[in-house]
């Protein structure tokens, strides 16, 4: 089975400091040479220091991510839109609206949410670094991954 890949994707959520920016890095570092990754949010937010930290454990280095809103993206036609967020979804429904745009919504937790320890929340981040990998490997595998 041939593995189709669009040519552009954009994640979003609420304010592009953690569940988007995860999967755009992870998408990159998948797919990167092969389709457009981008990530916004529909708040402006702040690079947090502990995406950072975990994204650097599976070797992808988001310490320049520079946190957008929907209306910092240069630009505005993807393939494929997904929304990790309520809030990121009604906006990428919006981008459907003037472009054709496949929107699909993960409903992944905020791991910013999570109360505890560093250690508690390094775990809760991680768990959504994880779960992100998981679901943009089964919705874009690799052609020649022997688990599809």
């Amino acid at each position: 089975m041939a593995n189709i890949l669009p040519s552009s994707v954009l994640f979003c959520c609420t304010m592009n400091e953690i569940r988007s920016p995860m999967a755009e890095g992870i998408m990159k570092h998948l797919h990167g040479r092969r389709v457009f990754v981008d990530s916004a949010g529909v708040h402006q937010g702040k690079l947090d220091p502990m995406m950072v930290a975990v994204m650097s454990e599976i070797n992808i280095d988001m310490g320049k991510h520079n946190p957008k809103t929907f209306d910092n993206l240069t630009d505005d036609s993807f393939d494929m839109a997904i929304s990790l967020s309520p809030p990121a979804q009604h906006k990428a429904v919006d981008l459907s609206r003037y472009h054709h745009c496949d929107v699909k919504y993960w409903k992944v937790s905020d791991p910013s949410l999570v109360e505890g320890s560093r250690d508690v929340k390094l775990a809760a981040y991680r768990q959504v670094r994880d779960e992100l990998r998981m679901r943009i490997l089964e919705l874009f595998p690799f052609a020649n991954d022997p688990r599809f």
